[in-house]
């Protein structure tokens, strides 16, 4: 690992920043491009050779993301470490980028503050194509485990702990519908020419997605949701089962991936992970995932949810307080859930013309708007 100083983000994208809002950040900044030179393949590890010579590191989870490679990195031979620096750490590339070079600034920022507070891996460092993290033994959840009752208490909990973080950033919810608002303008130009691809496509705009989008904003600004700090993407790949971190055993998971985290809409995290109860991203076939509609959550299941999620965010709640407030969130979350389905639809469109990830993303778009308008039968 290069040993590098801190510098001033000032004026540098790619580089951290130090105070934002009036609160200090102090993120290391690697001058350096950690692009792979090449990438070769023995037996069923991928070996990849990096521009720091002093890194060696294993592709892992290759089907864990959608969005970035992620390599367990080591200091190649004998080399010595220096006071409390890791032998091995997480080294994450970036894949294709929807969000902008600010959205990473940010979500590079929210990464140190999150690792401050114990909530999320530590940050080593950034540099233009990805960054540097801490690697914590562990695996990520499958998508049948978030309906474990022991797993789906603490998802429950670290989703309230998350909720009530004071954040140095715009406190506005603007971002879900902005965000969907910039895909929208984006699709709108989008061409394919693959046969199928363009049927797909076709079927897709088949929705009036520009209409039902407006339709379904109408909707959730009649819906009261509380606006909170939001990871916007529980799903069981973000969700880390951990090896060794803690005896209790109410605190093995760790929540991670916050590019899209944000002020929002409470009932869009939690309508977000309860949609991910349908996807299991770990299909070994195309589309590369497998949709069971009837794997997301009964009533008695989000009922559950709510209440481990009420105890952790308002503990003082009487019961028949908590018990009024759990049946309120049912109508609140399984609309804003239209939104988990909307905003990654749409998000799936863009990924099909952009991303080089093996993986059936028109497909997976059609399979998250068939979802919202069967939702949206039940729900309006």
């Amino acid at each position: 690992m290069q040993r590098v100083p801190e510098r001033s983000l000032e004026g540098d994208p790619a580089a951290p920043i130090q105070s934002v809002r009036g609160q200090t950040i102090a993120i290391s900044y690697i001058p350096a491009s950690l692009t792979p030179t090449s990438l070769t393949c023995n037996q069923s590890s991928l070996l990849l050779e990096f521009s720091c010579p002093l890194l060696r590191g294993n592709l892992i989870d290759p089907s864990g993301g959608l969005s970035n490679l992620l390599y367990k990195c080591s200091l190649v031979g004998p080399l010595k470490t220096q006071s409390t620096e890791p032998r091995q750490i997480l080294l994450r590339l970036y894949g294709a980028i929807l969000q902008g070079v600010n959205s990473l600034v940010q979500e590079s920022v929210m990464f140190a503050i999150l690792a401050e507070r114990s909530l999320g891996p530590r940050l080593y460092g950034v540099f233009p194509q990805g960054r540097l993290e801490e690697y914590i033994p562990s695996r990520r959840l499958v998508t049948s485990e978030l309906r474990c009752p022991d797993m789906s208490s603490e998802i429950a909990e670290k989703m309230a702990r998350f909720h009530k973080m004071e954040m140095p950033f715009n406190k506005e919810p603007v971002w879900l519908f902005r965000t969907m608002e910039e895909y929208m303008s984006q699709i709108s130009s989008l061409s394919f020419t693959q046969k199928d691809h363009v049927e797909k496509f076709n079927q897709l705009k088949s929705f009036c997605l520009e209409e039902e989008m407006q339709n379904l904003k109408t909707l959730l600004r009649s819906t009261a949701s509380p606006v909170v700090f939001c990871h916007n993407d529980v799903q069981e790949g973000n969700i880390l089962l951990l090896s060794s971190r803690s005896s209790s055993p109410s605190d093995k998971l760790m929540l991670i991936d916050f590019e899209y985290s944000s002020y929002n809409y409470r009932g869009f995290d939690i309508g977000n992970h309860f949609c991910e109860w349908v996807y299991n991203y770990q299909h070994s076939e195309w589309p590369f995932y497998k949709a069971e509609l009837s794997d997301y959550p009964s009533r008695v299941q989000q009922l559950h949810f709510f209440h481990s999620y009420l105890l952790e965010m308002s503990p003082s709640l009487s019961e028949g307080e908590r018990q009024s407030q759990e049946e309120a969130m049912l109508l609140e979350v399984n609309r804003f859930a239209l939104a988990s389905h909307f905003f990654w639809g749409l998000w799936s469109i863009l990924q099909a013309k952009i991303s080089t990830i093996e993986f059936g993303y028109l497909d997976y778009a059609l399979s998250r708007f068939n979802a919202y308008f069967e939702q949206k039968r039940v729900w309006t």
